[in-house]
C-alpha cells in the first residue's frame, strides 16, 4: 500500500499517513514504550479532528510502533516533575487535554480502529479502549496500575472498570493488577482478540473494510481474523464479587483477609502494598462510575480526584519508588487505610465536595 501523503513531523513522536480512504496514525516513541507527552497528545488531537472532517477519509487506524508496547501510559517522569516543582496546573492542563482526546475517540464519527499490543496501560488504555473498533492481541498486557504510584485510575478507566462483569472493576482498580489481551473482551476493554499474523499486517488488510460501519467491521474481523478469547477470569468471579461488593474499601480488605482462597490472599497483599489513599479513591470512582454510566462524567470525576491527589505526598513518592529510584519501597502518607479521610474521597467521587 503506497502512501498518498507525507508523514507528519516526527518531532511530535506521532506519524500520520493517508492511504487512499484510510488514515493511519502511529505512536512513534518505541524506546519509551510510546509513553504519551504533551506534544503527542496535541498532535493526536489535531490529526483526529482534521480527519473527522475530511470526506476523503473513511476509516482511521491507530497503532503503536515497536514490539514492546502500544502505549505504556503518560510520561511518568513529566508527572513527577510537575508535582515536585509546583507545576500542578500544568499537570492538570495536560490531563484535561488527554481526557478530551479520549472522549473524542469515544465519539469519533468514523470507524476508528485501535490495535492494542504489548504493554497497554493507563493512558494507553484510554486511547485503545474507547474507540469504535477495539482490537487487541492475545499477548497484550493491559491494566490500570495507578494505585501503585499513589494516583487513581483515569482516562475513563473508572468507566471501563465499572462495566466489567460483577465487581472485577474494584478488584483491578484497587489491586492495580494487569490482565492479558485474551481477557480483554470478557472484561469489556476490547471488541475482538486478533491473531498475530493479522496484527502484523493490519494496514494491508483494511481495504476490504472501507465503507462498513464500526459494528460491521467488528463482526467481519472476528470471523476472518479472530483469535480465542479467555474466560479464565470467570473462575474467580465468586470470590471477587464476594469481597469487592463490600460497601467500603476497608470492608473489602476485611473480607479478603477472612478468605482462605489463595488468590484472595494475594489480592489483599497487592492492595495493602498500594497507596491507601489511592485504593480508596479507586474504589469510590469505580463505584460512582457504575452508578452514573456516563464516560464524560467519569472523566470529570477523575479530573476532580487528580486535582486532589496531586497535592498529596503519595503521588510523588509512588513515582519515585516505582519509576525513578526503583526501590519499590514507597512510604505512603497516610500509611494505613484507617487513617485515610474516606469522606473527602467519597465526596470527590460523588461531586458533593465543598
Amino acid at each position: 500500500m503506497q502512501s498518498a501523503s507525507t508523514p507528519a513531523a516526527t518531532a511530535t513522536n506521532v506519524v500520520s499517513k493517508v492511504y487512499g480512504p484510510i488514515g493511519h496514525i502511529e505512536l512513534d516513541r518505541a524506546a519509551k514504550l510510546n509513553a504519551l507527552t504533551l506534544q503527542m497528545l496535541t498532535e493526536l488531537t489535531r490529526v483526529l479532528k482534521q480527519w473527522a472532517k475530511d470526506p476523503a477519509i473513511s476509516l482511521v487506524l491507530l497503532t503503536g510502533r515497536g514490539e514492546r508496547a502500544f502505549c505504556a501510559g503518560g510520561d511518568i517522569a513529566d508527572f513527577h516533575r510537575a508535582v515536585t516543582t509546583g507545576a500542578h496546573q500544568e499537570f492538570i492542563d495536560l490531563l484535561s487535554m488527554e481526557f478530551d482526546l479520549d472522549y473524542l475517540i469515544s465519539t469519533y464519527p468514523k470507524p476508528l480502529i485501535t490495535l492494542a499490543h504489548g504493554i497497554t496501560m493507563g493512558g494507553g488504555v484510554g486511547l485503545a479502549s474507547h474507540a469504535p473498533v477495539r482490537l487487541v492481541t492475545q499477548s497484550a498486557t493491559m491494566g490500570m496500575p495507578e494505585a501503585k504510584i499513589g494516583y487513581t485510575p483515569d482516562v475513563g478507566g473508572s468507566h471501563l472498570l465499572a462495566n466489567t462483569p460483577g465487581y472485577f472493576g474494584e478488584y483491578f482498580a484497587m489491586s492495580a493488577a494487569s490482565f492479558t489481551g485474551a481477557d480483554a473482551v470478557y472484561l469489556g476493554f476490547a471488541d475482538v482478540v486478533v491473531n498475530d499474523s493479522f496484527a502484523e499486517k493490519i494496514l494491508d488488510e483494511l481495504d476490504e473494510f472501507v465503507g462498513l460501519s464500526a459494528g460491521e467491521i467488528i463482526s467481519a474481523i472476528e470471523v476472518l481474523h479472530g483469535a480465542p478469547e479467555s474466560y479464565a477470569l470467570e473462575l474467580s468471579q465468586g470470590w471477587v464479587d464476594h469481597a469487592f461488593s463490600a460497601e467500603t474499601p476497608q470492608e473489602v480488605l476485611e473480607r479478603l483477609e477472612q478468605m482462605v482462597h489463595p488468590a484472595a490472599q494475594q489480592a489483599a497483599q497487592s492492595i495493602l502494598a498500594n497507596s491507601p489513599s489511592s485504593i480508596s479513591s479507586a474504589f469510590y470512582t469505580v463505584r460512582q462510575a457504575r452508578a452514573e454510566q456516563d464516560l464524560r462524567s467519569a472523566l470529570d470525576r477523575e479530573l476532580r480526584m487528580a486535582r486532589h491527589l496531586m497535592h498529596r505526598p503519595d503521588l510523588a513518592e509512588g513515582i519515585r519508588a516505582q519509576v525513578i529510584d526503583k526501590d519499590r519501597n514507597p512510604h505512603w502518607s497516610p500509611a494505613v487505610i484507617s487513617d485515610v479521610d474516606q469522606q473527602v474521597l467519597r465526596s470527590l467521587a460523588e461531586g458533593t465536595e465543598l
